[in-house]
């Protein structure tokens, strides 16, 4: 009541609008409560119970893991913790009630808004990719920024994250591609450097080296086993597999919920 009784003034003074009605909002939100209730719990013991029961729970995290306040690209960065860790903080789960992470990762590499991008095309072939990948804002229709995928930043989100499979997607945005380049090194100054730098300056600063694999240039849509990918395509996940140390597990090879190989 003392809130909206402030509020009140501002509508009536400022924006000649009507107020608003304290006993009508508390009786709609009563029976909203009634409906509600059924469904609010101590959800931290929730979780632990469906555990102990031998249950199993599926935790998605939102976002991306170089957006972590804490390991990404500061201040480039959201204001919380999507990196796995973040799952126990959240939930209120211990670390060792986690026995797989499953690390969601598109075939070619994108960024929404400002910050650092190493492998970013601004030629024709990163409008192909965003052309190909409908990379446009779901919300607001802003084009995303698109680049080769960076097995740079891949490996330090495996490390950070402890993801032991990796879920490859849009892998068929390079059905039309003769050849694909993917990031395997940075260097400043012609020297190596031997970790992905979260420090938005010296990532500012890299120089990227790339890897040349052949491309496969034949639709994967349609393709509902490991075994019957172009040899290229398999080329391509086992060089992602061997730089990161994670297995591929799931691919996706169109955008139809059908297009998912289990391997």
């Amino acid at each position: 009541r003392a809130n909206l009784a402030e509020k009140n003034i501002l509508l009536q003074k400022i924006y000649d609008a009507e107020q608003l009605d304290v006993d009508a909002i508390v009786a709609e939100y009563l029976e909203f409560d009634k409906y509600i209730d059924p469904f609010v719990t101590d959800t931290t013991l929730l979780l632990h119970n469906a555990l102990n029961e031998g249950k199993t729970v599926l935790a998605e995290g939102a976002q991306g893991a170089l957006l972590d306040v804490d390991h990404g690209t500061y201040p480039f960065v959201t204001s919380s913790n999507p990196t796995s860790g973040g799952a126990c903080t959240g939930l209120g789960l211990p670390p060792t009630s986690i026995n797989r992470i499953v690390g969601l990762v598109k075939a070619y590499s994108t960024r929404v808004g400002n910050g650092p991008f190493p492998t970013e095309l601004h030629d024709a072939v990163g409008e192909k990719l965003r052309a190909d990948g409908a990379e446009f804002g779901a919300t607001t229709g802003r084009p995303r920024r698109c680049g080769w995928l960076d097995l740079v930043a891949l490996k330090y989100s495996v490390m950070v994250n402890g993801i032991t499979d990796i879920a490859l997607t849009k892998l068929d945005v390079l059905d039309t591609h003769e050849s694909i380049n993917v990031c395997t090194g940075y260097t400043i100054d012609n020297k190596p450097v031997k970790s992905f730098p979260s420090d938005v300056q010296l990532l500012d600063s890299v120089e990227t080296q790339y890897t040349t694999l052949p491309g496969w240039n034949t639709p994967l849509d349609g393709i509902s086993t490991y075994d019957a990918l172009p040899q290229a395509t398999k080329d391509y996940i086992e060089f992602i597999e061997k730089f990161t140390g994670a297995k591929v597990s799931i691919v996706s090879t169109s955008p139809d919920r059908n297009g998912t190989i289990i391997r």
